[in-house]
């Protein structure tokens, strides 16, 4: 037996006549985003005003000397440059110190402080963890295979192989790994 799976835009509940119609949006900040961000699909004619509509922003980040963590700050490009006086931003960016970036190290971290990983979310799934997998992330690994394999490939960590059991079971892979002939071992 065979499954269609029937896709729509989460925008106007359009009909995809097929996956190639449809261009997947992060939603990594909005007033009515609860915590990490989520991601919609819309029909690429959809989106064509995005472009139109978009702002020219500057994300900047301000290290006040009395806090612990920076405040970020969200504001139109043509009102920052306007903060540089005595040359042109442009000019003030090529001559500025580059800021390299590190990734924090969880082991210096207290065992209390550290962040929850969603692996719920597109940015995380797929990733080995101790636990219950959950229906979302399984959901996701479904419907991402190859995205998700190429970032765990990209990070260095193991993919998720159609062949291996308990990658089938844990993220309910029987029917694509069916689909797609492979011999479970």
């Amino acid at each position: 037996m065979g499954q269609k799976i029937i896709r729509f835009s989460d925008l106007t509940g359009k009909h995809a006549e097929n996956d190639g119609d449809l261009v997947r949006i992060v939603v990594r900040q909005h007033p009515d985003l609860e915590d990490d961000p989520v991601e919609i699909e819309a029909l690429a004619g959809e989106l064509t005003a995005v472009k139109q509509l978009a702002l020219d922003v500057v994300t900047i980040e301000l290290h006040h000397p009395d806090a612990d963590q920076p405040e970020t700050v969200v504001m139109e490009a043509e009102a920052f440059n306007r903060l540089a006086s005595a040359a042109p931003m442009a000019e003030v960016l090529r001559g500025a110190k580059r800021v390299t970036r590190s990734i924090p190290s969880q082991a210096v971290a207290p065992a209390g402080a550290r962040e929850r990983v969603n692996y719920a979310s597109l940015e995380h799934a797929g990733r080995p963890h101790k636990g219950r997998t959950t229906d979302a992330e399984k959901q996701l690994v479904q419907q991402h295979l190859e995205e998700i394999n190429e970032r765990l490939a990209d990070e260095g960590i193991r993919t998720i192989d159609l062949g291996n059991a308990e990658h089938v079971a844990r993220y309910g892979l029987e029917a694509l790994a069916q689909e797609r002939g492979a011999t479970i071992a």
